[in-house]
């Protein structure tokens, strides 16, 4: 009886486990968004389990275990960007659940706001390149504490150092210096002026949600300075599931971070705040007794309050306050240990805080009005020994706009004002000092209209008027035409302009010392640019996502700013009688098959001045650049990659050659449900300066340094982890 009794319990028992082990089931369907056709073999999982199956020929499939309670669903396949979604289970209503996936070529639905016409990539007629969230993650891992790797493999840009000891660095678009690109955060100028060799350095990459680039004339937005182009970095904001990440990594070349962004919306308030530190120990690797990276000490705090007053209004207030102190030179005395031979050192203090507000207001008929003002303070105190160069800037940023759809236009006008105030402090009693105020004016207009399906025409006016240098009428169009769904082309041109300023790249590099201030009669710079490329986009065997472009572009600079030398050993600031032209091309080619993603850039600049000797070629202006990368991902597994970038042959500014490189580099990370593991080496080749020739010169009591137009630390290794809370 007793055994009888066992074998009934275990027969009832066997089914009530089984079930219990089926957890829910869930149907779901897959289709494609354009058209609606079935998606089959496409991988539908869990995040976070093992529990994965694939869609049927009807794009089906039947996920079954899965446990109560929140749940995210991701589903992927060939040809189409991945998707997630977020069930609860039990699920309170059955049947099928129809998912929609866009397809690769709608990868460029990607909203654009540097451009302000609410468009997306496809559809705007100025060309704009936009650097998505999923590769700001990938340079995170290489260097964690500003946006240099985000940019610097990025067709057609160099970031180029500027000073040997402190390592502070500058961005040039098509070769052009980097006084003539525009930097922007969240749409606000706040980067330029005795800020600006310090900003690359100060913006940390972790609460990005996109970076946008725009090569060539820009000026009908962003007026002074937008000669050879414009970057915006724009922020992460709130959503409806609350997010935080925290970052720790460490390098071989002794830095460390620690970075946290955490970020939350409640009901008509949201949040997010970013919050960094980094120490970066100096670093000799050459052994020359001079650093090849200062001891750096940097903190970055960055609060951002979201008030969503209603359905149609929401006002957004930041503030970002940012401390840096570093100090290169003989590494002996940075080590706080110098004698008499070893006395040099070059040291910067800087203190930036910037405070933004931007309200947001939706009228009828999908017209909007949106006003944003910024203030933004800096103090930079620059140190050698027996010399000192510091001062304070003020900069003050007023837009206000209103856009207004109307049919097959979208218009949008309204004006700004800038102000731009620095004064120098510690100034010799018998030096004049190098006190800057600068202010403009601007009003603009812009429509974007659809003319056919085929043919789209963006035309934009600025005017400006500045304080010391008249004014400036600055007209803009560019045109988009599709040949086919795959195949579009764009053409474009402006004009531009850039008052004079002590503050350049030749200034930094003498670390100011002996520049006298900018003197009365200078002119502006004016700029005409250009650029027309080809892209075409499609799906091969609805298996490999390709995309080719293809883009030209011209500049010419009239009445260029250059320093000069005088008898006395001081240099003064003057108006060349000859242009500088820029121009040359970029290829990219991109391709995505299965988990694999190829990139492959190729840029040819030819940057000649008519006012320089010899060759007329600009300075640290390779006429060949190439960036490329493979790319090996699964989603929320793993990411794996290898990186090379070919630098060729430069001219520096004693007319000099300098050699070609190649830079090769290879990453790693594994994903697990809240945290990821990461490993890079960068730089494996160990290409270094100092390899090929001296970097610095004797006396070393008060040495002389090269230009630097490559890396002086060599190897590379970093790892970490990023929890996710």
């Amino acid at each position: 009886m007793l055994r009888l009794f066992c074998v009934i319990s275990i027969l009832l028992i066997l089914p009530l486990a089984a079930f219990a082990q089926d957890g829910n089931a869930l149907r779901i369907t897959v289709k494609a968004h354009e058209g609606g056709a079935a998606v089959p073999d496409a991988t539908v999982s869990i995040k976070g389990t093992t529990i994965s199956t694939t869609t049927s020929a009807g794009g089906s499939a039947v996920l079954s275990g899965i446990a109560d309670g929140p749940q995210t669903i991701v589903i992927s396949s060939v040809g189409f960007q991945v998707k997630e979604i977020r069930l609860i289970f039990p699920l309170s209503e059955k049947g099928d659940v129809e998912i929609e996936l866009d397809s690769l070529e709608e990868l460029a639905q990607v909203t654009i706001e540097s451009t302000r016409s609410g468009r997306t990539i496809e559809a705007e007629p100025t060309r704009v390149e936009a650097i998505d969230e999923e590769e700001i993650e990938e340079k995170i891992n290489m260097r964690p504490a500003n946006v240099s790797m985000v940019l610097n493999e990025s067709t057609g840009i160099k970031v180029q150092q500027t000073s040997a000891t402190s390592a502070t660095q500058s961005i040039r678009i098509q070769g052009l210096d980097g006084r003539y690109t525009q930097m922007l955060k969240d749409g606000f100028p706040s980067y330029g002026g005795f800020a600006g060799s310090q900003s690359l350095l100060e913006i940390p990459p972790l609460d990005l949600r996109q970076v946008e680039i725009i090569k060539g004339p820009a000026a009908t937005f962003y007026g002074e300075g937008a000669i050879a182009g414009v970057v915006n970095f724009i922020s992460k904001s709130p959503g409806e599931e609350a997010e935080s990440t925290l970052l720790l990594n460490q390098t071989s070349a002794l830095g460390s971070d620690a970075s946290l962004f955490t970020t939350r919306k409640l009901g008509r308030f949201g949040y997010t705040l970013l919050g960094q530190f980094n120490y970066q120990n100096e670093y000799d690797v050459d052994e020359d007794g001079f650093s090849d990276l200062p001891r750096t000490y940097s903190f970055v705090i960055s609060p951002r309050a979201f008030f969503y007053i209603d359905e149609k209004t929401q006002l957004t207030i930041g503030n970002t306050t940012t401390f840096q102190n570093r100090k290169g030179g003989d590494m002996r005395v940075i080590r706080g240990n110098g004698g008499p031979q070893n006395i040099y050192f070059e040291k910067n203090v800087s203190v930036r805080n910037v405070t933004t507000a931007n309200f947001t207001r939706e009228l009828a008929k999908g017209r909007r009005f949106v006003a944003k003002q910024s203030l933004a303070f800096f103090d930079r105190d620059l140190t050698t020994p027996g010399y000192n160069f510091g001062g304070t800037q003020l900069n003050s940023y007023t837009d206000i706009a209103f856009f207004a759809p109307v049919r097959n236009h979208a218009l949008v006008f309204g004006f700004t004002a800038a102000f731009d105030r620095f004064d120098e402090a510690n100034a010799l009693p018998d030096a004049a000092e190098r006190d800057e105020l600068r202010a403009s004016f601007g009003g603009f207009v812009q429509d974007t209209v659809d003319i056919t399906d085929r043919l789209s025409i963006e035309a934009g006016l600025r005017v400006d008027g500045t304080r010391d240098h008249g004014t400036f009428v600055l007209p803009r169009v560019s045109v988009l035409y599709r040949f086919t769904e795959n195949l579009t082309s764009r053409i474009g041109f402006g004009l531009g302009y850039k008052t004079p300023t002590v503050f350049t790249e030749d200034s930094e590099t003498l670390l100011f010392r002996g520049v006298l201030p900018i003197e009365d009669g200078l002119k502006a710079e004016r700029s005409l640019g250009g650029t027309f490329d080809l892209n075409y986009r499609a799906t091969i065997a609805d298996k490999i996502g390709l995309s080719l472009n293809q883009m030209f572009f011209y500049t010419q600079i009239t009445d260029p700013l250059v320093l000069v030398e005088r008898k006395s050993g001081e240099f003064a600031y003057a108006n060349a009688n000859s242009s500088v032209i820029s121009r040359g091309f970029e290829t990219n080619l991109r391709a995505d098959y299965n988990i694999a993603k190829l990139f492959i850039g190729y840029t040819y600049t030819d940057a000649k001045a008519g006012y320089l000797p010899g060759n007329r070629i600009l300075p640290l202006t390779p006429k060949s650049k190439i960036n490329s990368s493979l790319i090996f991902e699964e989603h929320d597994s793993f990411k794996a990659g290898i990186e090379a970038h070919f630098t060729g042959r430069q001219t520096i500014s004693d007319r000099t050659s300098a050699r070609s490189y190649t830079v090769v580099g290879i990453f790693g990370e594994k994903i697990f449900k809240n945290f990821s593991l990461f490993l890079n080496a960068e730089n494996i080749t160990d290409v270094r300066q100092s390899r090929y020739s001296r970097v610095v010169f004797p006396p070393f009591t008060a040495p002389t340094f090269a230009e630097v137009y490559t890396h002086l630390e060599g190897r590379v290794f970093n790892g970490g982890i990023k929890i996710r809370f």
